[in-house]
């Protein structure tokens, strides 16, 4: 049998994310870093490492969106996708997250703490299933969705990337 995105869905019990797809958290690191001992970007104590399923499907998108530690995504089933980091410089990085190597596809990609990112299927994918690993610990008080007009306003050079990946 294929498996297809509805099984990755209901085999791990994935639900729908904020920022677009399906994830579900399956580790959380019992270790604790207070907030004393993090950069000013953190607004309390964090756990020190957490992971997630996350999934998209055709015709979604992770919106941009910034959180305030590394990100390190990994993959794992499904279709090639592509990782759009916009930089605390303002330039744009494009990774390519799949299993594809000899089109450049790669295997993990590291997105630095502060940067807006987001994602798409890569040429008409069916889905992608990935894992994300967040350290110090994701927590959502950390997480910022993005505006469309105010990233446009600040990034106008990337103009259609911010609008393909922002809702509204």
């Amino acid at each position: 049998m294929k498996k297809d995105a509805a099984y990755w869905i209901k085999h791990l019990q994935l639900t729908k994310h904020p920022e677009g797809g399906h994830f579900k958290e399956y580790y959380r690191s019992s270790l604790s870093i207070t907030r004393s001992a993090l950069p000013v970007s953190f607004n309390g104590n964090r756990s020190a490492s957490t992971a997630i399923y996350f999934l998209l499907e055709k015709n979604e998108f992770s919106a941009l969106h910034r959180i305030a530690s590394d990100e390190l995504w990994h993959f794992y089933a499904g279709d090639g996708l592509v990782i759009y980091e916009l930089m605390t410089d303002g330039s744009l990085q494009l990774h390519r997250l799949g299993n594809d190597v000899d089109s450049g596809e790669v295997f993990q990609v590291v997105v630095r703490a502060g940067s807006w990112f987001g994602a798409s299927l890569d040429n008409g994918g069916e889905y992608a299933l990935i894992g994300g690993t967040v350290a110090s610990g994701f927590d959502f008080e950390d997480f910022e969705l993005a505006e469309r007009s105010n990233l446009t306003e600040r990034y106008p050079q990337h103009r259609e990337i911010i609008k393909l990946l922002t809702k509204g």
